[in-house]
């Protein structure tokens, strides 16, 4: 049975304080012992300390993004040998902000995926549709797309240590949510592209949904026989809130 995992990606969100209070905060609402896996993504500059923070519940550590080369002349970058080094065990790749703003390439996204597998990191792979995309009937091409530009590198046997998040354009940071119904339909999409290169894995790979998840629609979303959790953005700000979508998930 496919364990769910909520993450929470703080973006660019948080102090040195304000990011200690949530953390405590968090550690003190989360059950113990939960099925459930929890995530937590902040800024780089804050890793180490809430990393620290972290040591020894079960609430893993993640970065937001990661260089797609090892080491070297690349002002302002951190490399996944470097995430690795201050306690990352996650790291988000192909986050449609990566893409949309800073131009992420599906080729580059690929290759920061194969850079994070390089040093033990886990990627969650970020795919999704903007709404322009949506209405004109392209969700499954241009999610397949962004798909099978990783699997066409590494392989399906990557995804036995990668995770994929399906998060619509249109329904980040917008308030607007997929249905669970048009969730669900995605993910079975995804998970049955998979399973057609290897039925194993198809069954096993988590693939979360994010897109303006919140305590209110969390259940309903989890629900769905192929969403294994969530991304969460704003709501993983506050932690009455994440600790409750972590409990939907639970």
């Amino acid at each position: 049975m496919r364990r769910a995992l909520v993450a929470g990606n703080w973006k660019m969100h948080g102090s040195r304080a304000e990011n200690a209070d949530l953390v405590e905060s968090l550690l003190d609402q989360l059950a113990p012992g939960a099925e459930g896996e929890v995530l937590l993504c902040p800024p780089s500059v804050y890793l180490w300390e809430t990393g620290i923070q972290l040591k020894g519940s079960d609430v893993a550590l993640g970065a937001q993004t990661v260089c797609a080369e090892p080491k070297g002349a690349f002002t302002g970058e951190v490399s996944a040998a470097m995430l690795k080094d201050v306690g990352c065990s996650y790291v988000i790749v192909g986050h449609s902000e990566r893409r949309q703003l800073f131009g992420e390439s599906d080729e580059f996204v690929a290759r920061k995926f194969v850079a994070a597998q390089s040093q033990g990191l886990i990627p969650v792979l970020c795919v999704g549709e903007s709404l322009e995309q949506r209405e004109s009937e392209q969700t499954m091409s241009v999610v397949s797309r962004q798909l099978e530009a990783v699997l066409s590198v590494t392989g399906v046997a990557a995804l036995e240590m990668a995770v994929v998040a399906y998060e619509p354009v249109w329904a980040i940071g917008t308030g607007q949510t997929a249905s669970p119904e048009q969730a669900q339909e995605v993910h079975a999409m995804i998970r049955g592209r998979v399973a057609a290169l290897d039925g194993t894995i198809g069954d096993s790979v988590r693939i979360l949904y994010g897109g303006s998840v919140k305590a209110s629609n969390a259940k309903d979303l989890f629900a769905m026989p192929d969403i294994d959790g969530g991304l969460v953005g704003g709501a993983s700000l506050n932690a009455d809130e994440f600790a409750q979508i972590c409990a939907a998930a639970g």
